[in-house]
């Protein structure tokens, strides 16, 4: 099993790149719409569109949960699209979640502002038309991966293979990522990667349906943490002020889908803690 993450900019032909070399090594593609319909099926509809690519105002960011909630459910979604077996993934912070796996190739595909503007009018764009268009779509995935990850969306180090466009050809250049993951340097993904990602994935979802819950921080320095020891084996820990907000944290998580066990180590905070 093996993945490659596309990271493109508009105007570059990048998600056509990304389509030809799915296509050409038998892969799932995973873009916009694909991701949307698996957001679909695991009822994360809502949080995906409130978040597709766009980083939340700062007026939410600062006031309300719902951006970590629809986060958190945005990146289970591509750790349990990942786990269905080889894919290229189009955008959405891919690049992040799955960097640490070895079985992983990581593709940037950018060109010149005046290479871009050209691709776009030739897609029927004015040139004004394009120059906004790319300014629009920097600003909102850069901005998106700042607040989604904490990075710089240009840092050549987040990539295995950087696609400078101004004279490569859409074959060349699918051509040359081809022959990079197919090279003995990239790896199949281990048992240990693939149980992983379903850690990685339920864990996100926890932290979701938590955070949606209110129990994540409490009042007075309460707080609960949740960790995927094993598939579907849940640990619960941190402190809480009473017995009855114990219990619904254990109750949401068993909730939770993929849940086989808890093991509910929180702690009561002390009746005199604060006196």
């Amino acid at each position: 099993m093996y993945f490659i993450t596309f990271s493109r900019k508009i105007g570059t032909n990048g998600t056509e790149i990304a389509k030809q070399v799915a296509n050409q090594l038998g892969y799932q593609f995973y873009d916009t719409e694909a991701i949307e319909n698996a957001a679909r099926e695991m009822g994360f509809l809502k949080n995906f569109k409130a978040i597709d690519e766009k980083a939340p105002s700062l007026f939410q960011r600062l006031f309300s949960h719902k951006p970590a909630i629809e986060l958190d459910r945005l990146n289970s979604i591509v750790y349990e699209l990942a786990k269905r077996g080889s894919a290229v993934f189009l955008g959405r912070g891919s690049h992040i979640l799955l960097k640490a796996f070895n079985c992983a190739l990581h593709i940037r595909v950018t060109a010149s502002i005046e290479k871009r503007i050209e691709n776009l009018i030739e897609r029927g764009f004015s040139r004004e038309g394009a120059l906004k268009a790319i300014e629009r779509s920097d600003h909102e995935r850069s901005t998106f991966i700042k607040f989604a990850f904490g990075v710089d969306w240009e840092n050549p180090e987040l990539y295995d293979v950087i696609l400078n466009m101004d004279k490569l050809s859409v074959q060349l250049a699918v051509s040359t990522v081809i022959q990079v993951a197919r090279s003995d340097e990239i790896k199949a993904c281990s048992i240990d990667a693939i149980k992983s990602l379903e850690m990685m994935s339920l864990n996100t979802r926890l932290e979701a349906s938590l955070i949606e819950a209110g129990l994540t921080y409490g009042p007075a320095g309460t707080y609960i943490e949740v960790k995927v020891e094993e598939p579907g084996k849940v640990t619960l820990t941190g402190m809480v002020d009473n017995d009855a907000t114990k219990k619904r944290a254990q109750e949401i998580t068993q909730k939770v889908k993929g849940v086989s066990s808890v093991e509910n180590r929180i702690m009561i905070a002390p009746a005199d803690r604060h006196a």
